[in-house]
């Protein structure tokens, strides 16, 4: 997996997707992440990458040749799947992590001030992309949240691959509770069958808690579910 993003801050990616099990996984040779600085590719010689924007209004807009430049510089003029980090864009979410796993490299473009000249988002940017309804002072941070949910579903990043196939939206259900030692914390225990040993009754326990935490938490992911007859016996219980 490569991901190569564009970015004026090269060194807040670095120093997010440099550490922790990330990290790990591209020291292993499993992922490449690379920080391209947008500004390098800026033919002004002050280094300026921002203008005013015609029309009017608040703010300045990315221009349209550092980010063309800077571009071309990764693609070597082909075709890259090219994402951009967007308040505008589709809703972010564990099905559009898997569709992107599976190209295996993409490029991910990171807005700034009030945006980016439309004409470069038009030619070369397939699709955008945001994290919610709300607005970030740059698309750094985003941009960082989907490559780490890409990264961690790649084959060896995990120890195991149940460790993300378990998880919150992967299988379309929120996760079970769960549980560590001390048994007893203030009062309060843990399940008792999760210290049964009994795999199977444990297996139906949290399938049955993730069920209920998606119903109660997430109505409109439990819509969606296609119930087997366990699932409906599990909630009937």
């Amino acid at each position: 997996m490569r991901i190569d993003i564009m970015t004026l801050f090269p060194e807040m990616i670095e120093a997010v997707l440099g550490g922790s099990i990330i990290g790990r996984g591209r020291e292993a040779g499993l992922i490449e992440i690379h920080a391209h600085h947008i500004r390098d590719y800026t033919p002004d010689k002050h280094g300026r990458t921002d203008d005013y924007p015609y029309g009017g209004g608040q703010g300045m807009l990315m221009q349209c040749e550092p980010l063309y430049r800077c571009h071309q510089a990764i693609t070597g003029g082909e075709h890259v799947h090219t994402v951009m980090m967007s308040a505008q864009g589709a809703a972010f979410d564990q099905n559009k992590a898997k569709e992107l796993l599976a190209r295996d490299r993409f490029i991910i473009v990171c807005g700034h001030y009030e945006g980016v000249d439309r004409r470069f988002i038009d030619k070369y940017v397939d699709e955008e992309i945001s994290l919610g309804d709300f607005v970030l002072t740059g698309g750094e941070v985003a941009a960082m949240a989907v490559a780490d949910a890409v990264c961690r579903m790649v084959p060896g990043v995990l120890a195991e691959t149940a460790g993300f196939e378990d998880e919150s939206y992967y299988s379309g259900l929120l996760e079970y509770p769960q549980y560590t030692r001390p048994e007893v914390w203030q009062d309060m225990h843990v399940p008792d069958v999760l210290l049964s040993g009994h795999h199977e009754n444990i297996r139906k326990w949290r399938r049955k808690q993730s069920l209920l935490l998606t119903r109660e938490r997430r109505p409109d992911l439990f819509e969606k579910l296609e119930l087997t007859k366990e699932d409906k016996k599990l909630l009937e219980e």
